[in-house]
């Protein structure tokens, strides 16, 4: 048996796995929607699903406040946000919060992504009430205290003198910096040093005011509750919030990419740590599930992928080697990402351009279609397998305008993907033409590379900005 079928056999026995064993989750395929939605009269949407198998209740605030609303300076400003959610409020200190979380066994986390953020409590059906008294207080009512902010802020800054020390770290941050500019997402969500070093308490606190209203979020209800029960607990925590007007979205271009371009971050390691890609797609592009299949062909399915054949199994130039694509709301990168001895840096991007080329110019054949889709079918269950999935799932599909018979729709969304259309994709969002291609590593030892000066001479580089 090869590596790929060892991969596709075990997805489709979790799959399977999960499909027959989830109590009153899948008993029922035909009508499989994640749940119930309604708007309340603030215009927040909530979201409910009925799940009886453990006596828990999974709830979960997306609030449209992600890094894509920090501004220019302030990287870092939606995500230490929501962190000091948890660190204080107008009738709780920061130790109050963890002393009560602690007595009730309640998980409560927050923090923000690229494009929201994201609030979420797991917590013992006896003690909904009490923990959703502490979710509301600290959504509702934060405060910012000075000494936690800054304590925050110290602690975000020290991993950023640790991402000194990950190779690969700093080719991502190079490669996303080049790729966005000034755009959001060219930054980690984390923000950066200087925007964070420039962030007070009423910077958080008029960001907060701005966008943390109901009509700028979702709540999704999960869990060992009925939807009337559910509801009442929504409408004494979150009824009374006071809808506000957001602001529009407005965003810088993105900075064009139109010739193979070489970036080197100078690090002395016996690797060369690389990443290759360029835009990608946004989450809404109707081409999402063919690319997710071509993705997979190519390099997203580990083992069962075209890279780790060719570069790992019949190459042995590196360990692992993968493709990832991460569409937002606004179209997110497609790298390949491996790393490899110093001197075989140049085989290895050759590598990833014949593979691409391959992609697009070649159909797959029968069989990586078909083992490509039963993998991304059967392994679907997985993100509904506990009630705090199924909730963060539910304000994912309502956020990007999924839909919340998505379930039901997605194996059939993937199983109508042909390999004329994963040809057509790779065509068209594939460019081996027009590419970033970042290294960190050795530049007096790397081979010749697609742009790269010979070794010695002045050439363009983001290492430690």
């Amino acid at each position: 048996m090869t590596s790929r079928h060892r991969a596709l056999l075990a997805g489709l026995c979790a799959g399977l796995l999960i499909w027959l064993q989830a109590p009153g989750l899948m008993a029922a395929p035909a009508p499989l929607v994640l749940g119930e939605r309604e708007v309340l009269p603030n215009g927040l949407v909530w979201l409910f699903s009925e799940q009886r198998s453990v006596p828990l209740v999974a709830v979960n605030l997306l609030i449209k406040a992600g890094a894509l609303r920090d501004p220019r300076g302030k990287e870092g400003l939606a995500h230490l946000t929501a962190l000091l959610l948890t660190q204080g409020t107008k009738r709780r200190s920061a130790t109050q919060m963890a002393q009560e979380l602690d007595f009730l066994g309640a998980r409560f986390s927050a923090g923000a992504e690229e494009d929201y953020a994201m609030v979420s409590l797991t917590v013992l059906k006896k003690d909904l009430g009490a923990a959703l008294d502490l979710m509301a207080d600290a959504v509702l009512n934060p405060t910012f205290p000075q000494e936690e902010v800054r304590r925050k802020v110290s602690q975000l800054l020290g991993s950023f003198e640790t991402d000194e020390d990950e190779p690969m770290v700093m080719a991502r941050r190079a490669f996303d910096q080049r790729l966005y500019g000034v755009h959001p997402y060219a930054f980690p969500p984390k923000g950066t040093p200087q925007g964070l070093a420039s962030l007070r308490p009423q910077h958080l606190a008029e960001f907060h005011r701005t966008l943390y209203r109901p009509n700028n979020a979702i709540l999704s209800v999960v869990g060992d509750i009925s939807r009337e029960e559910a509801r009442d607990w929504v409408l004494k925590y979150f009824g009374r919030w006071a809808a506000g007007k957001i602001p529009e979205l407005t965003l810088p271009p993105l900075p064009p990419l139109t010739q193979p371009e070489t970036r080197v971050i100078d690090k002395k390691i016996t690797q060369a740590n690389i990443i290759w890609g360029h835009l990608g797609l946004t989450r809404q592009n109707p081409d999402f599930y063919a690319f997710q299949v071509m993705n997979y062909i190519l390099g997203g399915g580990g083992f069962a992928s075209r890279l780790m054949d060719t570069v790992r199994e019949e190459r042995g130039l590196a360990y692992s080697v993968g493709s990832t694509f991460e569409p937002g709301l606004e179209p997110g990168p497609f790298y390949i990402s491996l790393e490899t001895k110093t001197e075989n840096a140049a085989e290895a991007v050759a590598l990833i351009l014949r593979e691409v080329e391959r992609l697009r110019t070649e159909p797959v054949s029968d069989t990586e279609l078909a083992d490509a889709k039963s993998y991304l079918i059967g392994s679907f269950p997985r993100r509904l397998d506990a009630t705090g999935k199924r909730a963060a799932l539910m304000a994912y599909v309502e956020f990007y305008g999924l839909g919340l018979d998505y379930p039901r729709r997605y194996p059939e969304l993937i199983s109508r993907v042909t390999a004329a259309d994963v040809q057509r994709v790779a065509k068209q969002y594939l460019h081996p033409e027009r590419y970033l291609l970042v290294v960190a590593g050795d530049r007096s030892r790397l081979p010749e590379l697609p742009g790269l000066p010979a070794a010695g001479a002045k050439e363009r580089t983001d290492a430690h900005k």
